[in-house]
């Protein structure tokens, strides 16, 4: 067996003067050690498995950090993390204190852009290598790593215009491995199926050309003496890179992505192109895994993140038996996922009303919208990475008396703001915003937490927000969203499990801007919760009833319009009046309610919880909670020391 080389791996440096085949040696020794550890620990995993070898090709051929290598999202660059000298911190990715999920340039030199959001790494791409032709910085090479999942995403394509129309000297590794996290879709998910490794396809383009130049009675000839004109003609009929070539990108592929000599090959030669190069690369997300690589889309889909000790010996770890209950004891059932209540309750509204469709934005099963799927194909529409055109094609349907159900994560609907504005609220269409992931969602870090939706919403005219406490509310909420005719409507709800209240038999409507009371106080504090911030305000009214505060609880339910009688009652009845968000306090929920008495000429004493004006760290939300301050204990404390008690609340 031949020496291990990545413990000799510091970084890029190192893989200078291997050979192909050490390399290749090297590019299996990092999928190995990926699967060892992310097996362990839980994390992101097909689709780094399928980059094992491009990230050795590209260390070995560029100079990084002068030469530019950006990956687009970054959940495909842990090979890229462990050839720049994070190989024995890579046990601590996505874990609070330790590496990011995705690429950070805080975290390193060789880390030149940080995103967790699809579709931007052309567009970097373009403005690093102009900045370099206008001598900034140090010159060097520009290689943007894009998914063809993520080409989906229409700031792809404006950038590969732009690039195309300057002449950018940059190449693009398109990654086919015909997935994102879904199955991707639409007709440029099947143009690159349809082209990828076709073996025909390049034989029949090849023998088509001979054949013509081969005809009798001077026929061929003429065909020869065309010259280009023959070949560029034979070209748009066959070439699967037309697509790029009409937009001056010089196409060369499709190169097999787990080859190492070929991908080297191919990126010295587009490097020295000195110009616009897309290098069309064929993997397998999960290769070298073989539930993964041999079990289809469905394997791929399973095996994009895997869980904690999901992984024993390179293969999937036994399923733990299940405990046995104890005798005579029913073993206590765990919440539903919101996730999950959403999607069983949208597919009820739609056997309901027949108006009522789904769209996702390429996140069927992380919005459980796969349950719409499943159940009423006909209902649901998957539009890709493409967030703008969700909500455009939500206007339209609204248009013509649809009742749309946008499904989005709060932080990836951030892509969509102008349609929002523009097309959907200026317009006062019925569009229903059902934002999941709202909150700090955990290991996904500050690109993924839904901290923003509260501020950037409440802003427009003709929006109404709300947020439930808990499933049962969720429910409601849905229902209450597609009865709505006046105008835009969003909820947002939280990721994981919900909190344990039976689902209701029937949803009912709630009115519009009315917040309820859940338990009467003293009149010496009212805490007023959004959404998530309901549990939290009882959390602290528990801990506050030890230093003989019964503090008063409402649920606000809405945050625009907000419930001004019941904000009133509250600040008149209370000496202190507490708002409780998850999201940003600057614009959010508690700035509503002060504004809203401030309005109306009450003066009015509140303390505001909600998240900091910064981004927050990746880490699982209770220890991020904790460093907010956003906890019934921290909360308590506040109020205890903005009531004139500075004696600790005890747990």
């Amino acid at each position: 067996m031949s020496e291990p080389i990545l413990p000799r791996v510091e970084g890029p440096e190192d893989l200078k003067g291997l050979s192909d085949e050490q390399l290749q040696q090297l590019a299996q020794e990092v999928r190995e050690h990926i699967i060892e550890t992310v097996g362990e620990i839980g994390g992101h995993f097909g689709a780094n498995l399928g980059t094992c070898e491009l990230a050795v090709a590209l260390h070995s051929v560029l100079e990084s950090p002068r030469d530019k290598i950006l990956w687009d999202v970054g959940h495909q660059a842990y090979p890229h993390k462990v050839l720049t000298g994070r190989r024995d911190q890579l046990a601590t990715i996505r874990k609070y204190g330790g590496l990011t999920p995705f690429c950070a340039i805080e975290e390193s030199e060789h880390d030149i852009m940080g995103a967790g959001h699809a579709s931007t790494s052309i567009g970097y791409g373009v403005g690093l290598k102009e900045a370099m032709r206008r001598g900034q910085g140090e010159d060097g090479a520009v290689v943007a790593v894009i998914g063809d999942g993520a080409m989906t995403g229409g700031v792809a394509f404006e950038a590969i215009h732009q690039a195309g129309g300057l002449g950018t000297p940059m190449v693009v590794v398109l990654n086919d491995n015909g997935m994102s996290i879904s199955p991707n879709v639409g007709a440029l998910s099947r143009y690159f199926n349809r082209v990828r490794l076709n073996p025909k396809l390049w034989k029949a383009r090849e023998g088509g050309e001979e054949f013509l130049t081969k005809l009798p009675a001077g026929i061929g000839d003429r065909f020869a003496h065309l010259g280009p004109q023959l070949k560029e003609s034979i070209k748009a009929f066959w070439a699967p890179g037309m697509l790029w070539e009409e937009l001056d990108w010089a196409y060369m592929g499709v190169i097999d992505g787990h080859d190492v000599h070929a991908l080297r090959e191919a990126l010295s030669e587009a490097i020295a192109a000195e110009r616009p190069v897309v290098v069309h690369i064929s993997t397998v997300k999960g290769k070298g895994f073989a539930p993964s690589e041999e079990g289809g889309l469905e394997g791929m889909e399973k095996w994009h993140a895997a869980k904690p000790k999901s992984i024993a010996n390179g293969a999937p770890a036994p399923s733990a038996p299940a405990a046995k209950p104890t005798a005579g004891a029913a073993a206590p059932a765990k919440p539903p996922q919101y996730t999950q209540v959403f999607g069983n309750a949208l597919v009820e509204e739609c056997r309901r009303d027949e108006r009522v469709v789904g769209i996702t934005a390429a996140m069927n099963s992380g919005t459980g919208l796969n349950i719409l799927q499943k159940e009423l194909p006909e209902r649901y529409f998957d539009v890709g990475i493409a967030e703008q055109q969700a909500i455009l094609f939500a206007s339209g349907l609204a248009l013509q008396g649809c009742k749309p159900v946008a499904a989005i994560y709060s932080t990836f609907l951030q892509r969509a703001y102008d349609q929002i504005v523009h097309d959907v609220a200026l317009q006062r269409l019925n569009v229903v915003f059902a934002m999941d992931r709202a909150g700090l969602v955990g290991d996904d870090g500050p690109t993924h937490h839904g901290v923003f939706d509260i501020a950037y919403l409440r802003a427009l005219p003709n929006m109404v927000l709300m947020a439930p406490r808990d499933e049962a509310e969720l429910v409601h909420m849905l229902h209450t969203a597609l009865l709505y005719d006046d105008g835009p409507i969003a909820l947002r709800y939280p990721r994981g499990e919900a909190v344990g209240t039976p689902l209701p038999a029937a949803p009912r409507a709630i009115p519009i801007g009315t917040g309820e009371i859940l338990r009467e106080g003293d009149g010496k504090v009212a805490l007023l919760g959004y959404g998530s911030g309901v549990g939290k305000a009882l959390d602290a009214a528990a801990l506050l009833a030890d230093h003989g505060i019964r503090a008063t609880v409402a649920d606000a339910r809405f945050a625009k319009p907000i419930d001004a009688g019941l904000v009133a009652q509250l600040q008149a009845e209370h000496d202190l009046l507490v708002t409780i968000e998850e999201g940003v306090l600057t614009g959010g929920f508690g700035t509503g309610v002060w504004e809203t008495l401030s309005d109306s000429g009450i003066a009015s004493r509140i303390l505001r919880v909600g998240l900091p004006d910064r981004f927050v760290t990746h880490g699982a939300p209770p220890l991020l909670h904790e460093e907010v301050g956003f906890t019934g204990q921290a909360i308590a404390d506040r109020v205890l020391a903005a009531v004139g008690s500075r004696a600790p609340a005890t747990a």
